[in-house]
């Protein structure tokens, strides 16, 4: 009868002893995302004003020439940073979509121009198309210049993303965001901003590939 029991009492173990490792990588990834969020929610609220070789503007939507309001809030805080001499230099960066006329880097470079900063202090680097290639991009044409320090300029909650990217592509970098436009007006806004970073980033500590989330035409 004992004997007739020992293969159910090694079938249960097995089963419990693989429902403990589901039960514990739950939890483990549990842990993980949710300090990822808590990191990415510490360093949204930095903002650093140390100088820096140069601003770097991460670009975002254009509208033939136009920045979105998403743009215009990065390019505004970009502006005040130069005003309190935090660097000599901004960088704007971003490509183009098909069909548009102008670059991110380029409507970011006009828009500063507009607003009084001097054409030779802005450097448009007129390439990327996801973060990852925007801060490569950024890292190769101010290390070209023998520049290596700089504060980025985003959204809050990209900060951690873009601060880990650039000092991964050979930077040192800290983060100054904007604290006004779509990305900080409500609680929602703010909490899918935390949410979607947290997996990008995880997404990119994995892979070392870029995962970016579009804003939406009203933005």
């Amino acid at each position: 009868m004992a004997a007739d029991k020992a293969p159910e009492r090694r079938t249960h173990g097995v089963w419990r002893w693989t429902a403990r490792l589901l039960i514990g990588a739950v939890l483990a990834g549990l842990v993980v995302v949710g300090g990822t969020a808590v990191r990415v929610w510490q360093v949204a609220r930095i903002t650093d004003y140390s100088k820096a070789d140069a601003i770097v503007v991460l670009g975002a939507a254009q509208y033939d020439g136009t920045p979105s309001t998403v743009f215009e809030a990065r390019l505004d805080q970009a502006y005040n940073l130069f005003q309190k001499g935090v660097a000599p230099l901004v960088v704007t960066v971003g490509g183009k979509q098909m069909g548009d006329n102008y670059t991110e880097a380029a409507s970011g470079k006009n828009y500063l121009k507009s607003r009084g900063i001097p054409a030779d202090r802005i450097l448009a680097v007129e390439t990327g198309s996801d973060t990852l290639k925007s801060v490569e991009a950024v890292a190769q044409a101010l290390q070209a210049r023998g520049k290596t320090s700089t504060v980025l300029v985003s959204d809050p909650w990209h900060s951690l993303r873009t601060r880990t990217m650039a000092r991964d592509a050979g930077l040192e970098a800290w983060t100054a965001p904007t604290r006004t436009g779509p990305a900080v007006y409500t609680r929602e806004s703010q909490a899918h901003g935390i949410f979607r970073e947290t997996f990008a980033l995880l997404w990119y500590r994995i892979s070392h590939y870029s995962a970016d989330f579009a804003y939406t035409a009203e933005q």
